[in-house]
Formats: structure tokens, sequence, C-alpha cells
């Protein structure tokens, strides 16, 4: 597909596959309403510094996520008429059935400069529901990164992960513990860099499934538009690696 009117896209810039990843016992992923080439990208660790990229060791190969003004769906154009943008991997196949227990991971890495359009809302991870709406979100804004409790439908509630003065320029490992069920016997835990900053029980989905999805999700954009007066929601990037599904924590380790 080539460049619409307006969009630049280096001639270096290949598409990937997200088949190239290896992710423990999770399905296939495939892209999610984007299909731009930059959206999603393999690349070289950010986070490696000048000289340890100068030491003869070659830096990990991680997953790069953007997101540009006007993403919003390639060409079936989804989110365009739903005021949403994004660059996201969704998991297909058995996905994760009503009671079934499992152990999640991923690293994530928001650099520098990356810029917090709040009001509009932006989920870097969630476990959404087949067939209805996301159960847990995870966001990130100008006060942190956040655990987004969605599972009644009803007014979200936030649990702070990590907090915004330590959040970018460097990686941070979430662990995620779950037994999915729609009644009181449902389990959530999750560690930020090895603390447990959640500890729940009761409900964790509605439907009969969640899957999990990463990557760059806006929600609301224009939330941000009319607060800035503005047609266009500055363009974002993210990282991920070591995404994991397990039966046992010892079995997210690579």
């Amino acid at each position: 597909m080539g460049a619409k009117a307006g969009e630049v896209v280096s001639p270096t810039v290949q598409a990937a596959s997200p088949d190239a990843v290896s992710r423990g016992n999770f399905g296939p992923f495939v892209r999610s309403l984007n299909d731009r080439a930059y959206g999603y990208q393999l690349v070289p660790d950010p986070a490696v510094s000048a000289d340890g990229a100068g030491s003869g060791k070659p830096a990990r190969i991680v997953e790069k996520f953007e997101v540009r003004p006007g993403d919003c769906g390639g060409d079936n154009a989804i989110d365009c008429g739903r005021d949403r943008e994004r660059s996201e991997l969704s998991e297909r196949g058995g996905r994760n059935p009503a009671g079934s227990t499992y152990w999640y991971r991923w690293s994530l890495y928001i650099p520098t400069d990356f810029v917090d359009v709040s009001p509009t809302k932006v989920a870097l991870g969630q476990f959404h529901q087949e067939g209805s709406h996301p159960a847990w979100m995870f966001e990130v804004d100008g006060a942190g990164y956040h655990l987004d409790d969605h599972v009644t439908g009803r007014k979200p509630r936030y649990h702070t992960l990590i907090k915004a003065g330590a959040l970018r320029g460097r990686w941070h490992d979430i662990v995620v513990f779950a037994r999915w069920s729609k009644d009181s016997s449902g389990i959530l835990r999750v560690w930020a860099d090895n603390d447990l900053k959640f500890d729940y029980q009761g409900p964790t989905m509605t439907a009969e499934k969640i899957y999990f999805k990463y990557g760059l999700y806006r929600s609301f954009v224009s939330r941000y538009q009319n607060a800035n007066e503005t047609d266009k929601v500055p363009a974002q990037t993210v990282y991920f690696t070591n995404v994991r599904r397990a039966n046992s924590r010892e079995g997210l380790e690579p």
C-alpha cells in the first residue's frame, strides 16, 4: 500500500510480522485496525547507551509501536468514526476462557519525549472481552501508568502501578496473575518492577473469553483536539518486549 496524501513514510521502514516474536504459550497475534508499515516494527532496544552499542554486542530486538495523527484504521477506517487511533497487536487462537488461570508478562519502555495527550485516553495494554467491552486496561497519562478496572462497564477505577517521575526513559516489567471468572472466585494480581501493586479478588470478566492486546491505543482523541484547539493529536511511540503467557510464574522467563 502506498503512502496517503500528507503521510511521510521513510523508505527504510519495513512492516514487521507479529509471528517473528516468541510469546510463551500465547496463541498467534495479529495487527489490530492499523496497517501502516511504521506502526509496528522490530527494532534495536532504544535504551541501549552509545557505549553499550559500541561494545561489540548487538542490541536486543524489541517491538516498536507508533501512532501518528489520523491512524484510525488503515483501509477499513473503523476507528475514524469512533474517535480513536491505534497501533496494537491482538491475541487470536484459543484465547482465555472463563475458569482458566494464567500468568502474563510484558516489559514496557516509554521514551523521554513521549507526549502526554490528556484528556485523550491512552492504553498501553488491555485485557479485552470477546464480544464485549474491555475488562482491564493499562493506561498512561501525566500522572503515570495505571490499571483501569472496566469489568462492570461502569465508571472506571484507577490503580497506579508506576508514578510519572519514574516512568520514562527506562524499561519496566509488568507481571499479572489472573483467574478468569465471572463470580467471586476471580483473582487479578499485578506486579510492577517486582512490587505487588494490585491484589484483587472478585469478578474478573463478564463475558466468556478474555484476550490480550498490546501496543498503543488512543480513545476520545477529540478531547485533546478540543482542549488544544487543533485537529491533530501528537504522534506517540512506545516499545514492548518479553510479552509472554505461561502456566506458572517461572514459565514467564525467556
